[in-house]
This record gives C-alpha cells, structure tokens and sequence, in this order.
C-alpha cells in the first residue's frame, strides 16, 4: 500500500518481461529438441517401392532374414554406403538385381509386378556386371510375365527383355520369345507395347522360323505404320525395312493392304524422324523389286496393294520425292534422292555390261 502507482507499474513491466523471456526460452529449447530428433531419425522405407519390396521378400525356399541392429549398434564397416551403381564401380556386388528377380517370383498385384519389372530393366542398364551374372532361367522369369493378363506388365516384361537383348549372351534365348512378341503386337491396339514389343524386335536377329508368323502379322505392322503414334510408326518401319532385305518376304510386303491416303505419310509436314525412316522403307522395296531374281517373276498385286501405292501407274510418289528433296532436314533431302535414283536406275541394268542383251524376262516390260 505505501507504493506509488508508477513504481508499481515498473514491477509489473519488469514480471511481464521476465516471464516472456522464459517462455522464449523454452520455446527455442523445444524446437531445438525436434530439429535434432528429426535429424537423428532415419525415414522409413516406402513399402509399396520395389526396392523395399525386393528386400522383404526372401528368396522361395529360405528364410526371411534378420532384422538390422539399430544404427548404434550395427558396425561402420558391414553397412553398405552409396548407390547400388557406385558399390559396383568399386568392384562390389549390390545385390539389388537379384532381390528383383527373386521378389518377382512372389506374388503380388498387377501394379506391384509392373513396377518390379521397371526396376530390373533399369538395373540391368546400369548394373552391367550384376546384370551379365544372370542366367538363362531369369530371363524366363522375366519372359514369362508375358502372359500376365494386364497390359502394364506385359509392357514393363518386355522393356525388361530389351535391356537384357543388350547383353549377347541371352541373345538367342530372348530370340525364342520372339513369336509371343509378335502375336502381343498385333493382337493389342496399344501404342506403348507397340513401341515396347517393336524395339524388342528390333533389337533381335529373327531367324527363319519366324518368318511365316511375320507374314501372318504384316497387315497389323502396316496398320500401325498408318496410325497416329510417331514413335510406333518409326519402329514398325525399321522393323519392315529390315524385312523387306528377305528375299521370301519381299512379295508379302508389297502385297500388303494399305489405306487410300497412304502416300500422305510423305508430306513435308510429317516429323523428320519418320520421314527419313519412311523413305528409307521405300528404298529398301524400291531397290527389292529391281533385284533379277525378284524381277524374273510375274507377280500379281492387289489394287490397294502398297506396291501400287508406291509403284503403281496411277503413284503419286514422285510428287512427293521432290518436295522433299528441299526439306530444311538434310538426312531427309539425301534419303529423298537416294529413293528417286533407285527408282530411275533398276540394281541389275545398272551393273549390267553394255554389251550383255538382256532376255524377255529380264525386260521392264515384262515385269
């Protein structure tokens, strides 16, 4: 009561500020305590990764193995640090591509297999010792994903099968998947397992067996060559230039049904990619039909036949040679040339002798 009103202020201001400053403090303590427990803690694996999966799931026939010591107890030296592709630089195997192989024998759902299987195509591009150390019996693993019935894995099977084609030891034993390939590709209108199961393709030698199931699939190649889906479109062409070098091939290319507007796959506008992949094609066939022995038959097409497409009387295609002959891409402009010479100069008349006269069944006109 014998305080004044001001000195009772003054202890009233001076409460206020001490109370402030602890309550500061121990607001700083406290966020110091989360920042250092936050980083102490180790984020758990996401559990619906492969990689985690790969981990959990034990190989078939052993047992799951031991939970990890805690960080405090585990020793520096038994943990593995870095990247799985810098532990193999120095000459040490990650295991991951195994833990795949091995979780891709589990069971697990359509999305889960499908994500496993873009895992393995990517370590097998990147861990290439881990990735020669495979076996025949892995990639029928992985080939047998083929048959699964949901389209995602099919395509990531054959994404997988296409790293594996880089190595060339398993070679020859992708190449008996090859009929499967086929009978995916034109039997599903699905632009990327086109590109997925044509790149295989293309990646592969295709013996001669194959040959009668890539007559039987050649309208569905043409049919994928006139779609919309420039990145298909390209494969199936160097999939049919290829094609078209066989000589028991050839007719069935020909002869093979295209639409109306075909020829317009060779205006100017079209992306350069396809262009020069198109023209490409169409010197592959242009200098096929020249050949002697191809020649020496008289062979009957249908109207609508790609021969009279590109060959026929009513063919537009010189036409469209010469735009692109100045197309602003030069590997365009040089292919386009390349075209028109095999179309004026047939291979035989060409290394013919002056002097060799040839017969009736060799002539232009009876062809």
């Amino acid at each position: 009561m014998g305080k004044s009103i001001p000195e009772y202020l003054g202890q009233l201001d001076i409460r206020k500020s001490i109370v402030g400053l602890a309550t500061g403090a121990s607001a700083i303590y406290l966020l110091y305590k989360a920042i250092r427990a936050g980083l102490k803690c180790q984020p758990p694996l996401c559990s619906n990764s492969p990689i985690c999966i790969a981990r959990e799931c034990p190989v078939p026939g052993e047992r799951a193995p031991p939970q990890e010591a805690p960080a405090s107890e585990a020793s520096p030296v038994e943990r593995p640090k870095g990247l799985a592709i810098e532990r193999e630089r120095h000459g040490r195997d990650s295991g991951e591509l195994r833990r795949l192989l091995n979780s891709l024998e589990c069971k697990h759902d359509g999305y889960t297999r499908s994500m496993i299987l873009h895992s393995i195509a990517r370590c097998v591009y990147l861990l290439e010792a881990e990735a020669s150390a495979c076996t025949n019996d892995d990639i029928k693993l992985v080939a047998d994903m083929l048959e699964d019935k949901d389209t995602s894995v099919k395509i990531q099977a054959l994404n997988a099968l296409k790293a594996f084609s880089g190595i060339r030891k398993f070679r020859l034993k992708i190449q008996e998947h090859s009929i499967k390939v086929l009978e995916l590709v034109s039997t599903i209108w699905d632009s990327e397992l086109h590109i997925s199961g044509l790149r295989l393709l293309n990646n592969l030698p295709l013996p001669d067996y194959v040959h009668p199931q890539l007559r039987r699939v050649m309208p569905a190649l043409m049919e994928i060559l006139q779609s919309d889906y420039n990145m298909a479109q390209v494969q199936a062409l160097r999939l049919m230039s290829y094609l078209a070098q066989k000589n028991d091939l050839l007719y069935d290319i020909l002869n093979c049904q295209v639409h109306s507007d075909f020829l317009n796959l060779f205006q100017s506008t079209q992306p350069g990619n396809l262009l020069f992949e198109l023209l490409v094609f169409a010197e592959r066939l242009s200098e096929g039909r020249n050949a002697s022995h191809y020649r020496a038959v008289k062979w009957h097409y249908n109207e609508q036949s790609l021969h009279e497409a590109l060959f026929g009387d009513e063919s537009r295609l010189a036409d469209r040679l010469l735009s692109l002959v100045i197309h602003p891409e030069e590997e365009v402009q040089i292919q386009a040339c390349k075209v028109i010479v095999s179309l004026q100069c047939p291979q035989d008349v060409a290394a013919r002798p002056s002097s060799f006269h040839p017969s009736h069944s060799f002539s232009k006109s009876g062809e």
